[in-house]
C-alpha cells in the first residue's frame, strides 16, 4: 500500500510538471494511459489551478471516466438551481434517466443502480442476442449478464454470456433463460442490496419496481464501494470519530472528536461522583481501591466486544430469533463472567494472602462482565429497534457505561465482605 501511495504521488508530481512546463499534449497521453480508478485520483490530487487546466484538455469521454472515479455525488452536491440548469443541456432522454436516478433516497438500490444494461426479449435467437451483446457492449455498464424481458418489459430471466457462447445459434433464448430471478427493489436499502450479491456471489444484480419493470442494474464494483462505506460507518460508530476523514487537519480532527469526548467526560464524571459516594468504605478498606481500574476496564473490554459482535450481527442477519441471540448472549456472559472471575479470584487471593478480598473482587468481576456484556449487546438492539443506525452505540460509550456499572457492583459487593479484610 506504501509503494502504492509513493507511485501515485510521484505520477501527480509528473503530470503536474508536465502542466506546468506547458506539455499539454505529454500530459494528455500520460493521463489517459491511467487506469480510470488512478485517473480519479490524480486528478483530485493536482492543485486546484492545474485542475482547471486539466479540465480544458481532456475531453468528455476522459472526464466522465474521472468523475466516475471520484467519491462525490456531483448533481446531489449542487443546487438545485444549478442541478435543473446542467439536466437542461443534456439530451433529454439522458435528462430523463438523470432525474429518475435523482430522486431516488441515498444509500438505496436505486442511489447505486445504472440505467445502461443489456436487456433481450425472450423470443429471439442466440445468434440475434450475440448481435445486440457486441452493439450495445459499448454502452452497458457490464456485459457478465444479459437480462430477458417479456413483451411487457417484466424481467422474467437472465441468461449468462457464457450461456450465449456455450449453446447453438439457433436456439431459442427462452430456452436457456434461467427464471429464478434474484432482484432487488429500488428502495431496498444499500447494505441489504450489498449482503445479497455476497452471498450469491453476483457481478450484478437487477434492481425492478413493484411490479418486476427493470429500472437498472448494480455492479459489483458499486457494491465493494458500499461495503467499505458501511465498513467505515460502523467503524466510526465504534470509535466515536469519523475515520474517513484521514487526511484531515490537527484543528479539523481535533473538533470533531471534542464533542464525544466531552459527552463521555461528563458520563465519565457520574463515575467518579459515585466512587467519591463510597469514600468511606476505602477509608475503611483502601486495598479496595487499587482494584478499580482493573474492573472497569475488563467490564468494558467484555461490553466493548459484545457491542461489535451486535452491530454485527445487526449488518449482517443472523438465522437466529432475536430471543436466541439475547439467551445467546446471556450464556456467553455468564461464562465469560465466571471464567474471568475466577481468575482474578486466584490471583488476588495468592497475591494479597486474602480468600475474602479475592472471593470479593472475584464477584465483583464476574458479575461486571455479566452486567457489561448483556449492555453491550441491548443498547444496540435497543437503538436499532428505535429506527437508529446502531454503531452509534458507540466503544467509548459503552466502556464508560461499564464503567459506572462495575463501579456500583464492586463496592456493594465488597460491603458485605468489609469486616473480613479491615486493615489488609
Amino acid at each position: 500500500m506504501e509503494e502504492t501511495a509513493e507511485q501515485l504521488q510521484k505520477t501527480i508530481a509528473h503530470l503536474a510538471d508536465l502542466l506546468h512546463s506547458g506539455q499539454d499534449e505529454d500530459f494528455v497521453v500520460s493521463f489517459k494511459a491511467l487506469h480510470d480508478f488512478e485517473m480519479g485520483q490524480v486528478y483530485s490530487g493536482l492543485p486546484e489551478q492545474m485542475r482547471a487546466v486539466a479540465w480544458r484538455l481532456l475531453d468528455d469521454e476522459t472526464l466522465a471516466d474521472v468523475f466516475d472515479n471520484l467519491d462525490a455525488d456531483v448533481l446531489q452536491n449542487l443546487p438545485s438551481r444549478l442541478v435543473a440548469t446542467y439536466l437542461s443541456l443534456m439530451p433529454k432522454a439522458e435528462a430523463d434517466e438523470m432525474r429518475k436516478l435523482i430522486d431516488y433516497d441515498d444509500q438505496t438500490a436505486g442511489s447505486l443502480m445504472s440505467t445502461e444494461y443489456l436487456a433481450v426479449t425472450e423470443d429471439l435467437r442466440v445468434i440475434e442476442v450475440m448481435r445486440l451483446v457486441k452493439h450495445q457492449a459499448a454502452e452497458a455498464e457490464a456485459i457478465s449478464y444479459v437480462y430477458v424481458l417479456d413483451n411487457q418489459k417484466h424481467l422474467v430471466g437472465v441468461i449468462s454470456l457464457r450461456d450465449l457462447l456455450t449453446h447453438p445459434d439457433d436456439m431459442l433464448v427462452s430456452d436457456i433463460t434461467n427464471d429464478r430471478i434474484i432482484s432487488v427493489k429500488a428502495g431496498d436499502d444499500q447494505q441489504d442490496v450489498a449482503q445479497i450479491v455476497a452471498d450469491y456471489n453476483f457481478l450484478s444484480i437487477p434492481v425492478t419496481d413493484d411490479n418486476d419493470l427493470l429500472l437498472g442494474v448494480i455492479t459489483v464494483d458499486d457494491i465493494v464501494d458500499v461495503i467499505d462505506e458501511e465498513a467505515v460507518e460502523d467503524y466510526s460508530g465504534l470509535a466515536a470519530v469519523n475515520v474517513s476523514q484521514t487526511d484531515d487537519t490537527p484543528w479539523h480532527s481535533a473538533i470533531k472528536r471534542i464533542p464525544w469526548l466531552i459527552a463521555l467526560l461528563l458520563l465519565g464524571m457520574s463515575t467518579a461522583t459515585l466512587i467519591s459516594s463510597f469514600d468511606g468504605l476505602v477509608k475503611k478498606a483502601s486495598i479496595l481501591a487499587v482494584f478499580i481500574s482493573l474492573i472497569t476496564g475488563t467490564a468494558g473490554n467484555a461490553g466493548t466486544q459484545a457491542l461489535a459482535l451486535a452491530v454485527r450481527r445487526l449488518a449482517v442477519g443472523t438465522d437466529n430469533t432475536a430471543w436466541k441471540n439475547f439467551w445467546s448472549e446471556v450464556l456467553a456472559g455468564l461464562l465469560v463472567g465466571i471464567a474471568t472471575g475466577a481468575s482474578v479470584f486466584a490471583i488476588v487471593t495468592i497475591w494479597k494472602h486474602n480468600f475474602e478480598l479475592g472471593l470479593a473482587v472475584g464477584i465483583a468481576m464476574a458479575i461486571a462482565i455479566m452486567v457489561a456484556n448483556l449492555a453491550g449487546y441491548l443498547v444496540p438492539v435497543l437503538i436499532d429497534k428505535l429506527g437508529f443506525d446502531p454503531a452509534v452505540a458507540s466503544g467509548p460509550f459503552i466502556t464508560t457505561l461499564s464503567d459506572l456499572t462495575s463501579v456500583l457492583i464492586y463496592f456493594n459487593v465488597a460491603q458485605l465482605f468489609i469486616s473480613h479484610f479491615i486493615g489488609n
